[in-house]
């Protein structure tokens, strides 16, 4: 690992400016809150913004007061910091009541460890865990001109919004905030801009080197959730192939409002299967005012996999994300 420098910003705006300091006198810069992925990409030597290699320039988020709380917002909406801990996400009583799928999937995150230091941006802004790419191949995420997975090992790629990389999202975070509508307050030079969690995202065939909209002097700061309506219950299932510090092989954030033993309204969005949160409409869409059968549960969940289009060792990956939809949703229509 080269040798970096160390900046703590007190504020969104000294953190910004920090940035903006760097990038003028030509340095790289990253943002750190619990720094458990950019330090292991900077101990492995991987590049870790296209075009840069190990950060000259590391500005700390966790020095910034407020960052890690869960708040009141507008509107009786919900504001939670980026700064605050997977464990702490979790653990916090109003999270947990009435964003049940967000707390879950905070709690599913690697170990123990990790969740008392990770922090909730940070799991929504990790670079790819693609072997290619954190091994060094000049593949598309570190601005080459080939993805190694089409004709390589795919095991853990897409079956869906793949070409020309096939990556996956890693963060567990991610599918809860997108299925429970999140919107993303983004702090840059220009000032704050909001961002719907759908739109945070972006697929490889509009930027083949960033996962996000992200600028390289902007800071993830918040995320605001609205308040649920009566009848909304949700939840978050992931499977792996071990029991920790790994991710989803495939995973879904389900929300369902009902009223008695009819949904209103659905959202489910699926993970591990896309280089995105991976929102499936048409199976929310057969939801939509029925009653919740197991023979229409297992509808919903083909209706999932309908457009999955999986590589040569990653079939397995649509038998996996039919059932655990079908599951969700059985088990959150049944919950009183």
């Amino acid at each position: 690992m080269k040798a970096f420098v160390n900046q703590k910003a007190r504020t969104l705006d000294e953190a910004v400016s920090l940035a903006q300091d760097a990038i003028r006198a030509g340095q790289s810069v990253s943002f750190a809150g619990g720094g458990t992925d950019l330090l292991q990409l900077m101990k492995d030597r991987v590049v870790n913004r296209p075009g840069s290699a190990e950060p000259d320039v590391l500005v700390h988020l966790k020095t910034v007061a407020g960052l890690d709380q869960v708040m009141a917002g507008g509107g009786n909406d919900t504001v939670v910091g980026g700064m605050i801990t997977l464990s702490a996400l979790s653990r916090h009583p109003l999270i947990r009541n009435q964003f049940t799928v967000l707390a879950e999937a905070a709690d599913t995150v690697a170990t123990p460890q990790i969740r008392n230091t990770g922090t909730l941006a940070g799991n929504v802004v990790q670079r790819p865990w693609c072997w290619y790419y954190r091994n060094g191949f000049p593949c598309f995420k570190a601005g080459g001109s080939q993805c190694f997975s089409v004709t390589g090992e795919n095991q853990l790629h897409a079956i869906f919004g793949g070409g020309p990389s096939y990556i996956v999202h890693p963060s567990d975070l991610a599918p809860a905030l997108v299925a429970l509508d999140a919107t993303f307050r983004i702090v840059g030079p220009e000032g704050e801009r909001i961002v719907s969690g759908s739109d945070f995202f972006v697929l490889p065939r509009e930027d083949a080197e960033h996962e996000n909209v992200l600028a390289d002097d902007e800071v993830l700061a918040s995320v605001t959730l609205p308040t649920p309506r009566d009848g909304v219950r949700s939840a978050y299932q992931k499977i792996m192939d071990r029991e920790a510090w790994t991710h989803a092989l495939v995973s879904a954030a389900v929300v369902l409002e009902m009223d008695g033993d009819r949904c209103r309204e659905a959202s489910i969005v699926l993970g591990g299967v896309a280089p995105v949160p991976w929102r499936v409409p048409e199976a929310e869409n057969m939801l939509a005012g029925q009653r919740v059968t197991p023979e229409l549960a297992r509808e919903v969940g083909a209706a999932a996999v309908a457009g999955a289009r999986p590589l040569s060792k990653n079939a397995y990956k649509v038998t996996l994300t039919r059932g655990v939809v079908e599951r969700t949703v059985l088990r959150l229509a049944a919950s009183a």
